[in-house]
């Protein structure tokens, strides 16, 4: 019965996160610097569909199509690309602070996405790059975890700091030689993180990187849960745990190397969600997952509306998820600790 009780009690919540998702996506279509009202928004929406005399300005439709709506889109993608990818570190590694931003996955996707900027490369050359380069640093961070003594979670954190540093250093010095009048302030913007440049193109080739990362993750959710019991009880039930756990390394690296090729590096969007997500529905990664890719794709649009309208020119996005992720792991850990 109580069992019962707690199911309904998730399935409301995700619907709940789905129905705010929804109107915050349509919130974001009307609101910006150049007003469109919600009946211009349902004319220009309903036009594609059956052909009607325009009432509204043709500068309207535009931004609605091929600025706002792309836009949308990828916050929302990007956003549930670093929770899931976040949620799944967590689960795999059983470590809360497991995420992209401390195991170094998306430095080492930045660095590969740095290094294909610098040659010339656009689009799947730049996701293909800082994927290789993400799935190098996470493959460092867990060969020195293995020789690390003492606490794992420590040596996990520890390792990840570490190597983080030196594709950090790497990337650094590939800015050093970057040309200083075109590419260098590039990727200079490119690493604060922003969805400025966003526009259709990227939809047409993001959606398959992130169709092989989420599908095979939400698959496997309720095996994942088994990685959070230990070894010996994971293969008593018959599950190869290297095979399991490799399978959602390569899928949840992929999940930030395509989202760092498109929006740079957004920190604490994979770190935080998660635990909000968390909070909510609880550590069985059969509903952690959607309420943490529902709830990531809310927060990062909400975030960027905030960055495109707060003030005159636009706003990093890596600065405003900085400046409201740290405070609210801060207050995250503190209830932690009182309970």
């Amino acid at each position: 019965m109580e069992t019962g009780k707690r199911e309904r009690r998730r399935r409301l919540i995700l619907a709940a996160l789905l129905g705010l998702l929804l109107i915050l996506g349509l919130l974001s279509v009307l609101w910006g610097r150049y007003a469109i009202s919600l009946p211009q928004l349902f004319g220009i929406l309903v036009s594609r569909a059956i052909p009607t005399e325009a009432s509204w300005p043709a500068m309207a439709e535009n931004i609605v199509w091929y600025v706002r709506l792309p836009r949308i889109l990828l916050a929302i993608l990007v956003g549930a690309a670093l929770s899931v990818s976040g949620a799944s570190y967590q689960c795999i590694f059983r470590n809360p602070m497991a995420a992209p931003d401390v195991l170094g996955a998306s430095t080492g996707s930045a660095f590969g996405a740095a290094l294909a900027i610098v040659q010339g490369l656009d689009g799947m050359g730049i996701t293909l790059c800082a994927f290789l380069s993400g799935l190098l640093c996470m493959g460092l961070v867990m060969l020195c975890t293995r020789f690390s003594r003492g606490s794992p979670v420590l040596g996990l954190i520890l390792s990840g700091i570490m190597i983080s540093s030196l594709f950090q250093a790497g990337t650094s010095y590939i800015k050093l030689i970057a040309d200083p009048h075109d590419t260098l302030p590039e990727i200079t913007y490119w690493m604060m993180g922003s969805l400025s440049g966003a526009g259709v193109e990227d939809l047409a080739w993001l959606w398959i990187p992130l169709l092989l990362g989420f599908v095979p993750l939400f698959l496997l959710r309720w095996k994942i849960n088994l990685l959070t019991m230990e070894e010996e009880q994971a293969r008593a039930l018959g599950i190869s745990t290297r095979r399991l756990r490799g399978v959602v390394i390569v899928c949840a690296t992929l999940l930030v190397a395509a989202s760092v090729s498109v929006s740079g590096i957004i920190g604490w969007v994979g770190l935080v969600v998660p635990h909000m997500a968390r909070k909510l529905v609880g550590s069985d990664c059969r509903v952690l997952l959607p309420a943490s890719f529902l709830l990531g794709g809310g927060f990062l649009l909400l975030v960027d509306d905030l960055a495109r309208t707060l003030y005159t020119t636009e706003l990093p996005l890596g600065i405003l998820t900085a400046v409201i992720g740290a405070p609210f792991f801060l207050y995250l850990l503190s209830r932690k600790e009182e309970g």
